[in-house]
């Protein structure tokens, strides 16, 4: 079979560095978790090399994902980073992170940890799906929908399925590169 890269990722050097280097990759750790949910709300109706030309802005602007620092920010933190980070300057998303960290602390008191409260929704293994063409990838399922109303019931914000659905696809928890693409699990 001829290996071919998924071919969203072949539009721009860094797309095409993210793909082969982390997505789709399974992520554990709690930092690298929330900085996902972080960039996929900052994503919604935009374009994803719009976010990751401005991933070292968001990882400046919200102290390299620091779940307890970020806790501790409110709305009065926003006005700042729209100034002096190259974010989405979107107050609403700039403002859900610190409230979504907030969240992520609790979840971990409840779960242990960020990865066993997310990890869950696909038995916390990597679901590989055998998808032929990109027309078959589905913007949600099951798993991101109840993904989405978990978080949502506790407080997370610019998390709906589709959103969630990119996280796991992000995040190693589905794993839908191409059959036939080199990074594919199992191919």
């Amino acid at each position: 079979m001829e290996q071919q890269t998924c071919a969203w990722a072949m539009n721009h050097p860094l797309e095409r560095e993210y793909h082969d280097l982390e997505w789709g990759i399974p992520v554990y750790d709690d930092t690298t978790l929330f900085e996902f949910i972080t960039l996929e709300g900052a994503q919604a109706g935009l374009s994803w090399i719009t976010i990751l030309k401005k991933r070292e802005g968001y990882r400046l602007a919200f102290e390299g994902y620091d779940l307890q620092m970020l806790s501790q920010q409110d709305q009065s933190r926003v006005e700042a980073i729209i100034e002096q980070f190259e974010v989405v300057r979107h107050r609403g998303k700039i403002a859900s992170v610190f409230s979504n960290a907030r969240a992520a602390l609790e979840l971990i008191d409840e779960y242990g940890s960020l990865s066993n409260a997310l990890w869950q929704f696909v038995d916390h293994k990597p679901k590989v799906n055998h998808w032929h063409e990109m027309s078959q990838v589905p913007t949600s399922t099951d798993e991101s929908k109840a993904m989405s109303k978990f978080l949502k019931k506790r407080g997370f914000k610019f998390v709906g399925e589709t959103i969630c659905y990119a996280f796991m696809q992000a995040t190693g928890m589905v794993d839908d590169h191409l059959v036939g693409c080199p990074k594919k699990q199992n191919n």
